[in-house]
């Protein structure tokens, strides 16, 4: 489509978005669309939920209207939701604010990013449509014109619930530009949007010296009193603060505990009676969710004064901490990836991995019940238990330390060292070992670290070297087998050859005499010992190795090692060995190794670059 045809396409539609008439119009239509007069609360529920809700398996909501944002986050989007799901249904909860709680980085930002945008765009659609008094300073509900005396015959014979006041402004217009005629009054359909100040407020708090209240609740206009004569006439007053325009929508508090403490009385009454005391008037009603957010120190301060006990409990309180599934750690950085520009640079296999696993680390404390390592625990977090800690409970891990998470190395800071590598790859191939190397830069020069700390975290990525070099072997392993299929094939032949022979099943034979050849342990023990067969083992494997043999239809076919984990994982680890030795005694030169390279560029995500990288580190690297 080209441009001018997108653009008119759009002028279109958004001319659909425009409905003006009177009250009597909009009470004859909003009788038929009763969701046109939901309170803000229950508007923001359904507009996630009109994106679909999903239950988990321990039957937890899950949302995908927040699924392409947040990663790793659900435990605190399903609190969020729940809270706007009790404030729809109109219970007391919804004279709460909604306050955030975590460590920077976290998500908290993003999170109200979603709901706001997510409010634009429903209330630009018939579902989320939504109308106010024409020229209202606070975009206030046509409904508020039906005095309180009739409100219950309107509610028991139309359905429709009705709260809230009119505000100084239309109440003085009505009075005055009407004569009283309520169904005379002009109705629009309004759009929210936070640029244009309708419906959406922000407030970030600054210097308390300089910051005035009236950014919250309005002004006098002083131009104006000279015309109307006081400041008590409301058209002498913007009712302009955020508290004022955020009406009928979203508010959303930035850092809200270092705001002075006049600000928060504010907020209180806010909350309380969801009203805002502006200027020379009674309190004024307000439709809104306010929704703040701040770090774990400033709440862990703000509770120790017992001065804030009244905001407190008029709080609805959720923790947003860091992730701990390796997995969504890597979404968030490849999100960030793919927004930016790269100039067609190649990102080798485990590249963001390898930078999300030394986040989640940092953020780990050790298992005193279970003693698993950070390491273990990292992969049980992440859905990846073991044979040595897949029985323990998850649930009960996660109760172990309650506020794990809420600390530990933050997405930004890890993602600017993903960055400075990007820069130094100049276009070519982002992999591991350039990642790792920008970490331990990072980690050296961060300012927010002591020694004990520096030394730590230079311990986890030595950890997260050694997964690193367990993660690029196996890709190593499966394309040299690929590359060597007689070779493997040929090497567990011979591995069950001396098996059979070992538990007098038959086996090798002498070519000469035609009776049973011992079996050859070395061999047998060269394959096992590698994948951790002790000596008391050795026995318990082997048979099991039999019983797998019987139960499966050979009929003189190759041995079908590939379905066995257990003796794949052998044969491949002694292949690999082989290639390892084979590359040294080469100088580490190419030869040899084309056919693996051809492989892993083929069916590995490599490119020819980080293909030849990682045959040379593994074959250089201690212990590889």
């Amino acid at each position: 489509m080209e441009l001018w045809e997108a653009v008119s396409a759009w002028q279109a539609e958004a001319a659909t978005w425009t409905w003006r008439g009177t009250f009597a119009d909009y009470f004859r239509a909003v009788v038929q669309h009763p969701t046109w007069a939901r309170l803000a609360h229950a508007r923001i529920y359904d507009m996630v939920a009109a994106r679909g809700v999903d239950v988990d398996p321990d039957g937890r909501s899950r949302y995908p209207f927040f699924a392409e944002h947040l990663f790793g986050l659900d435990e605190a989007v399903s609190a969020v939701m729940e809270y706007f799901r009790a404030a729809a249904l109109r219970l007391e909860v919804r004279k709460r604010i909604l306050l955030l709680v975590g460590p920077v980085g976290g998500g908290k930002s993003t999170l109200v990013q979603l709901l706001k945008r997510g409010l634009e765009e429903y209330s630009r659609s018939e579902a989320g449509a939504l109308f106010a008094i024409a020229g209202c300073p606070m975009h206030e509900e046509p409904l508020h014109l039906i005095p309180e005396a009739l409100r219950p015959t309107v509610r028991a014979r139309y359905g429709l619930y009705i709260e809230g006041e009119l505000c100084p402004r239309c109440r003085q217009r009505v009075a005055e530009e009407f004569g009283g005629d309520i169904a005379a009054v002009p109705v629009e359909r309004i759009c929210l949007s936070e640029s244009e100040r309708v419906g959406i407020g922000t407030f970030s708090p600054s210097d308390p010296k300089s910051q005035d209240i009236a950014e919250l609740t309005g002004s006098v206009d002083l131009q104006a009193i000279g015309e109307w004569g006081a400041e008590s006439d409301p058209r002498a007053f913007r009712f302009d603060g955020e508290l004022n325009v955020a009406n009928r929508g979203l508010m959303e508090f930035i850092e809200v505990l270092k705001c002075d403490e006049r600000f928060l009385y504010t907020l209180l009454t806010l909350a309380q009676e969801q009203r805002i005391k502006t200027g020379r008037y009674a309190l004024i009603y307000a439709d809104e969710a306010v929704v703040a957010h701040t770090n774990e120190a400033e709440f862990r301060r703000f509770l120790e004064n017992r001065r804030n006990e009244a905001l407190v409990d008029r709080l609805v309180v959720v923790r947003v901490p860091y992730t701990l599934k390796v997995s969504e750690e890597e979404r968030i950085y490849a999100k960030l990836l793919g927004e930016a520009d790269l100039g067609g640079l190649h990102l080798a296999p485990h590249t963001l991995r390898v930078a999300a696993m030394f986040a989640v680390l940092s953020r780990l404390r050790p298992s005193r019940r279970y003693g698993l390592s950070l390491v273990a625990k990292m992969h049980r977090y992440d859905g990846q238990a073991d044979l040595q800690d897949g029985a323990v409970d998850l649930e009960a891990l996660r109760a172990e330390w309650p506020d794990e998470g809420m600390d530990g190395l933050s997405p930004r800071f890890v993602f600017n060292r993903l960055a400075t590598a990007a820069v130094r790859a100049h276009g070519r191939c982002l992999g591991p070992i350039e990642v790792m190397r920008a970490l331990r830069e990072g980690v050296q020069q961060w300012a927010g670290a002591d020694a004990a700390e520096r030394e730590r975290l230079f311990n986890l990525l030595y950890e997260v070297r050694r997964e690193y070099e367990e993660l690029a072997r196996h890709d190593v392993q499966r394309a040299l087998v690929d590359a060597y299929e007689t070779a493997g094939q040929a090497l567990a032949d011979r591995y069950w050859a001396q098996v059979q022979a070992y538990l007098g099943h038959g086996g090798a034979r002498d070519p000469i005499t035609g009776q049973p050849v011992a079996a050859d342990e070395a061999l047998m023990r060269a394959i096992e010992e590698p994948i951790g067969i002790t000596e008391a083992a050795k026995r318990a494997f082997r048979e099991e190795i039999a019983f797998w043999v019987a139960a499966g239809p050979l009929r003189g076919q190759a041995l079908p090692w590939r379905d066995h984990p257990g003796l794949r994982e052998a044969i491949e680890r002694q292949l690999f060995a082989d290639l390892r030795r084979a590359l040294r005694l080469a100088g580490h030169g190419r030869e040899g190794s084309q056919g693996v390279v051809s492989r892993l560029v083929a069916e590995g995500g490599y490119c020819p670059v980080c293909a030849e990288g990682v045959l040379h580190y593994l074959s250089t690297a201690e212990g590889g």
